[in-house]
């Protein structure tokens, strides 16, 4: 495969779909829905394959859960798809418009960014919301999965790209790399590839962003916390702890630890220990909760960890500051929780917490794309730059600078007798 040109036929792709119509993109998504649905037994057959191989090489349990791809996950996926059709083009919007002097005016306009290229983990669902959004942002893509998809990931790809096709999409404008070598070969393509994002383990992420010059939008580890503060409501603490680590453990969004107020210790953690071992949750706790509960000791490593299975750390803190220190140094910058009734002490936590969401009274797994309303999400970024957190259709644009005049020259502006810039808003949209 070559994947120099792989990715050059992507960039010419990715020029023809910055330019496309709304009517085309969601056309060519609609099409991509008819197709999964029509192929749902083939993709499943592809499926059955990858798991039965998966089973042979004694795949992690958390990544064998990410991995299957059913009638049901297949049906969600097209939802996905379904929503974000129904979401206003990113593409073209006027962010705003600025009169400089009389007929000259600056617009900035939202623009996709171009050619993104996204190495992800054994989910295949993940191929198709990623594919589904380069889409309707109108950026071409080029996708590396987990060896452990492969063949799910190949059918997956090739019915998402013809039905793209087929609906007006230049050939090209989605690309699939199949091996670990074609990873190293597309982190040199500076040229063809404008932006990076790897979703997987801390090292990985580390590792593309050290060996190429691409700008890289890295989400790593999602070691998430949920605090329960000295005004919490006891139901309202457990409840949103067990959703937070139990309703599906294998996601980023999933809590790994439980900081509790020291005075509330008492009153809440036996009641959450039973919960949490009803449901097959291996708990480690500081010296402090071992005082309370019969539960094995956590390490430093276990702060440090994404479990990604049922296994929670707690920790007793004898107040906020204490747990947003704890956050703040072992968190990933992901999600993490507040429980409490005082909403000035909600605000200071949010105010405090170096994290991309910041959760009050709700489960930690609302952070998630689809249901931001973002029309799901290519990844979840921990960086501090233009897209944080839930990374969807915003997250894949950029903005250019439009400047319209009349004849204006810089010579007029300059100098002695220079006019002077209005510098003006306006409501002007440029089109």
């Amino acid at each position: 495969m070559d994947i120099k040109k792989m990715a050059s036929g992507c960039k010419a792709a990715g020029i023809f779909m910055s330019a496309l119509s709304s009517d085309i993109k969601n056309h060519a998504l609609k099409n991509i829905i008819k197709a999964l649905e029509d192929n749902t037994e083939r993709i499943i057959d592809a499926n059955k394959k990858d798991l039965r191989q998966a089973q042979k090489d004694k795949l992690e349990p958390p990544l064998m859960k990410r991995l299957g791809f059913d009638g049901i996950k297949i049906k969600e996926a097209c939802e996905g798809i379904a929503s974000l059709i129904k979401l206003q083009d990113p593409v073209g919007r006027t962010l705003s418009s600025t009169q400089l002097d009389k007929g000259l005016t600056l617009f900035k306009v939202s623009r996709p960014i171009g050619v993104i290229g996204v190495i992800f983990e054994s989910r295949p669902d993940a191929l198709v919301q990623i594919a589904a959004l380069c889409l309707k942002s109108g950026n071409s893509v080029l996708l590396k999965g987990g060896s452990e998809a492969g063949a799910t990931n190949k059918i997956l790809a090739a019915i998402i790209s013809k039905a793209g096709i087929e609906a007006g999409l230049k050939d090209g404008w989605l690309g699939l790399l199949e091996s670990r070598s074609d990873v190293n070969q597309m982190l040199k393509l500076e040229k063809s590839i404008d932006l990076i994002i790897p979703r997987g383990s801390n090292e990985f992420v580390r590792y593309i962003m050290d060996n190429t010059v691409i700008p890289v939008l890295g989400h790593a580890d999602g070691i998430c916390h949920l605090y329960i503060d000295r005004f919490a409501e006891s139901k309202m603490a457990i409840d949103l702890s067990l959703d937070s680590k139990c309703q599906y453990v294998a996601v980023c969004n999933a809590i790994e630890t439980i900081l509790v107020h020291e005075t509330r210790a008492k009153d809440i953690l036996p009641s959450l220990r039973r919960n949490l071992e009803e449901r097959g949750v291996k708990i480690f706790g500081c010296e402090k909760t071992r005082t309370i509960i019969d539960v094995e000791i956590a390490t430093q490593k276990d702060w440090q960890t994404e479990y990604l299975d049922l296994i929670v750390s707690i920790k007793i803190v004898p107040s906020m500051d204490h747990a947003l220190d704890h956050i703040n140094k072992y968190g990933s910058g992901h999600t993490d929780v507040i429980v409490t009734k005082d909403e000035k002490r909600a605000l200071y936590f949010m105010d405090h917490a170096d994290t991309a969401d910041a959760f009050v009274n709700c489960s930690s797994r609302f952070a998630d794309g689809f249901r931001f309303g973002l029309g799901a999400e290519v990844g979840i970024s921990t960086n501090k730059i233009h897209a944080r957190g839930p990374v969807g259709l915003e997250g894949l644009m950029i903005y250019q600078w439009r400047l319209v005049g009349d004849g204006h020259m810089v010579k007029d502006y300059t100098g002695i007798k220079a006019k002077p810039f209005i510098h003006t808003a306006v409501k002007n949209k440029f089109n």
